[in-house]
Parts: structure tokens; C-alpha cells; sequence
């Protein structure tokens, strides 16, 4: 196995870890998680350093393969698997954080929806295009999107610090919810821009 496909292999088993310690209750650390920075709990501080070293990976793996010309059939399904799973299952599990922390703020569900869903329907055009040895390439919103998930999500990890206390209020985490924002948008642009760039892969051949 090669340095990108071993780097892969370890943002799944992050993937892993940073799944099971965000569901795992409170309870099982015998207190209330302590918090650090005034409104940032511990459990979601160390979650965010999680994320932050999976998406380093994200990059780095894609780079590595790209540089050297490592690029495998393992890279290119398990790389885009890991990436939807890192990205997905936090915003699905922060759309409704534990009760145990009571200040951790929530992405609006909307947005996981409409993020999610698109992600779905540009898989579909990717499974049709390959059934037909055709490969879609990603446009430049789409990395955006990549992007700015990948601010945007640390930010709710770590309840909006440090902008909390300079611009947020209680009721309306500013930055954070900006830059989810701002990541629906574009995400959405990137995904219509896909389907009418590739929406001829729909077509039956005459």
C-alpha cells in the first residue's frame, strides 16, 4: 500500500474515532465534560482537532498521489467514501448536539439537507457516467464547498470560537453559521452546475 493510500486508510479510522467519541455519552466519562475557553466543551475541542488532522489528511493524500503519480483504483474509492463519511456524519450529528452540553449550538438541519442531498445527486450522475467509462470532473465550486465545510464545521465544533465572545451572541453564532452558510450556497451552485454540464450522461444512446 502507498504513502496516499495509507494516509486514506487512516482518515477512515479517524472517521471512526471522531464518529464513536462524539455519540458517546457523557455519562461514560463519570461527569459533565469539562469546558475550555469559556463556551467550548472538551469532548467537541478535541473533536475538532480531530477533524482538522482528517482533512489535512484529505489533502495531502490527494496531493501525494497526484505529485508522484501514485494514483489507485483503492485511492479513488475509498478517498471520496472517507470524505463524505468525515464531512456527513459530523454535520448529521451536530444538526442536534447531546443534552449534556446544553451551550453547544446546532447546525440548522436545512443546510445538512440540501448538502447532503446534493452530494447524493452528483453521485448518481458519477455512477451513470462510469457505467459508461465516462469520468466527471469536479468543478472549482465544488472544491470551494470542500473548503469552506471544512471551516465552517471546527467553528460549531468549537461553538464559534474565538469569534463568540468579539461578534456572536448566545442566539445567533455569527461566523459559524456564515460560513455553513456560505457552504449550502455554494455547494448548491457547484451541484447545478454539475448536472448541467453532465446531464447528457442521462440520455440513452439512439
Amino acid at each position: 500500500m502507498n504513502l496516499p493510500n495509507k494516509l486514506t486508510t487512516i482518515r477512515m479510522a479517524l472517521v471512526v474515532i471522531l464518529i464513536a467519541f462524539l455519540l458517546v455519552p457523557s455519562s461514560w466519562f463519570g461527569t459533565l465534560v469539562p469546558t475550555l475557553f469559556g463556551e467550548v466543551y472538551l469532548r467537541y475541542f478535541i473533536a475538532a482537532i480531530i477533524f482538522l488532522v482528517a482533512s489535512f489528511t484529505d489533502f495531502l493524500d490527494g496531493y501525494l498521489a497526484r505529485k508522484l503519480n501514485l494514483i489507485t483504483n483503492y485511492g479513488k474509492f475509498m478517498d471520496p467514501i472517507a470524505d463524505k463519511l468525515l464531512v456527513n456524519s459530523v454535520l448529521i450529528i451536530l444538526v442536534k448536539p447531546l443534552d449534556s452540553f446544553p451551550g453547544q449550538i446546532a447546525i440548522p438541519l436545512v443546510f445538512v439537507v440540501l448538502m447532503i442531498g446534493r452530494d447524493i445527486v452528483v453521485d448518481g450522475f458519477r455512477l451513470v457516467a462510469a457505467s459508461q467509462n465516462k469520468v466527471l470532473a469536479a468543478n472549482i465550486f465544488g472544491k470551494l464547498k470542500t473548503v469552506l465545510q471544512m471551516i465552517a464545521i471546527p467553528l460549531y465544533l468549537l461553538n464559534d470560537w474565538p469569534f463568540s465572545r468579539q461578534i456572536s451572541n448566545p442566539s445567533f453564532p455569527y461566523v459559524s453559521f456564515i460560513f455553513m452558510a456560505l457552504a449550502t450556497l455554494v455547494s448548491l451552485i457547484s451541484g447545478v452546475i454539475y448536472i448541467v454540464q453532465n446531464i447528457s450522461v442521462l440520455k440513452d444512446p439512439k
